[in-house]
């Protein structure tokens, strides 16, 4: 294999004392149930219980998806990088409307055409290197246990039946519209605006919103209950996955913040109605992906979106998982071609200087002490952590990174090195990256032990000054898709995929 791509694999096994994790310090996130910043405190110190509302899988997603789901692998990731063990449960809304009309519009069953789209789902969301969760929890696979949620919630006086529908009567929560800071009277006011005359009938009251469904076409997919056949409602499906599998009060839910209402207020509710325990200590949502001039929020509605499938046929994966995750989670993301080409420069920058790294790393000359830049280490782990610890400030946590990466490339052109630091500089970076992120390959390549002759019978062409030898092989190994770079310290090669 190349000769850095060996020194890269060999660095993963460096035990540096930059490397190894402190105790857990304090990490400030915005809840958006109080509008301000709040020290994390977990229920289980060292442990966290989180809930991010996955997709509802009737279709591809798009760049707008994949935002809250890379923004939330990365706080996730951020988390177990400072100690935690994190339980992180992202749901599959299997079963909705939006599922019934494209099953029938594709010929095909609703469980059929979920079990196609969570199989794109899994599979875009890897070629974006996002960690799976600890649990993926399917809607359809957990009727029983939203039955019994439901029937709670009418024993307590919560809801009631209508025409073989079950409402929530979202008045008799107390806390209605905290989370999204709305009013009741308000609400009520646009929700009779919304609704159709039947609708108006059924319901108590409009802002009641189904917890079940009944059956209304004989094709339609549905199940038994006490109240008929028929089928969940959206809202419902989370809080019964959430405390199912992650307890009555869970630590951190998150989502896009178009899901602060109704979708999370309504989960408030009817969670805590249910169990008469706070159901969410932190509510942590993602902005808005853009597009275009105006900033146009990109969705399948407007008919704006740009699946990931598409993108990636296309764009780099790496550079597309890094535009998306190199913005702080709760900031709006506007895709375009301009924050992509500075996206893949600043992974460019990011390789270059691990592969400058490894390939020095080569040098037999001795190793010269630089305190400095061991200093300079320790500060950019200061900032990087101090940075991310402030709700995931993402962009000043890279400035740190990028301020050392601009030094390092001034200290790898000295003739000679700090070999300590530049295997501690490398193995820290990687794992700082691996946040975002961002993995550079370290497996053998083919065709290696070839490539490796052809350089050294060009070096010692060049010895000899035999200039067309040496341009003929320079050519020959530009043919393999080989880019070549003369340095002080010798020849140094790299693939032209890289």
């Amino acid at each position: 294999m190349s000769s850095f791509c060996f020194i890269l694999a060999k660095l993963v096994k460096i035990e540096s004392s930059y490397f190894k994790k402190k105790a857990v310090s304090a990490v400030k996130v915005f809840n958006t149930l109080t509008r301000q910043k709040e020290e994390f405190k977990p229920l289980t110190p060292g442990q966290i219980k989180m809930y991010v509302c996955g997709p509802t899988v009737y279709n591809y997603i798009h760049i707008g998806n994949a935002r809250s789901v890379i923004a939330f692998d990365v706080i996730r990731r951020y988390f177990e990088y400072r100690g935690y063990q994190v339980k992180y449960v992202s749901n599959f809304t299997d079963v909705d409307d939006k599922m019934i009309n494209e099953a029938r519009t594709e010929g095909t069953t609703v469980p059929k055409l979920a079990d196609k789209f969570i199989k794109a789902y899994l599979e875009d969301t890897a070629a974006l290197n996002v960690e799976p969760a600890t649990l993926h929890p399917r809607a359809t696979h957990e009727i029983k246990e939203i039955i019994a949620f439901i029937q709670t919630l009418l024993d307590k006086g919560y809801a009631y039946v209508e025409s073989g529908n079950v409402f929530y009567r979202a008045a008799k929560f107390p806390h209605y519209g905290q989370l999204s800071g709305q009013n009741i009277d308000q609400l009520e006011e646009g929700a009779s605006e919304h609704i159709s005359a039947e609708e108006q009938a059924q319901k108590e009251d409009p802002i009641d919103f189904a917890l079940w469904k009944t059956q209304k076409e004989p094709d339609e997919i549905a199940w038994d209950s006490p109240w008929g056949k028929g089928r969940p409602g959206w809202h419902i499906e989370c809080s019964v996955m959430a405390t199912k599998y992650l307890g009555e009060t869970i630590d951190i839910h998150g989502g896009g913040e178009d899901l602060e209402f109704p979708h999370h207020e309504n989960e408030i509710a009817q969670s805590e109605a249910k169990t008469g325990q706070k159901f969410v200590d932190y509510w942590l949502h993602n902005g808005f992906v853009t597009v275009g001039a105006e900033a146009e929020k990109m969705s399948k509605s407007l008919h704006n979106f740009v699946t990931v499938r598409e993108a990636l046929q296309t764009i780099d994966p790496q550079v597309l998982r890094f535009f998306m995750a190199s913005v702080q989670y709760r900031r709006q993301l506007n895709f375009s071609d301009d924050n992509l080409q500075q996206a893949k420069t600043a992974v460019d920058r990011f390789k270059n200087v691990l592969q400058t790294a490894a390939f020095r790393l080569q040098d037999q000359t001795a190793a010269k002490a630089d305190p400095a830049m061991h200093e300079l280490l320790s500060q950019t782990k200061r900032d990087f952590e101090a940075a991310m610890d402030d709700d995931f400030n993402v962009q000043n946590a890279l400035t740190a990174l990028y301020s050392l990466v601009t030094s390092m490339n001034e200290h790898l052109q000295k003739p000679q090195i700090d070999k300590e630091f530049v295997q501690a500089f490398s193995q820290q970076l990687q794992t700082w990256l691996g946040i975002f992120g961002l993995e550079f390959s370290t497996n053998d390549q083919a065709g290696d032990a070839k490539i490796e002759a052809l350089v050294k019978e060009r070096d010692e062409a060049r010895a000899q000054k035999d200039w067309a030898k040496s341009d003929q092989l320079r050519d020959q190994l530009q043919a393999m898709g080989i880019k070549l770079q003369d340095t002080p310290q010798g020849t140094r090669w790299t693939k032209l995929e890289d």
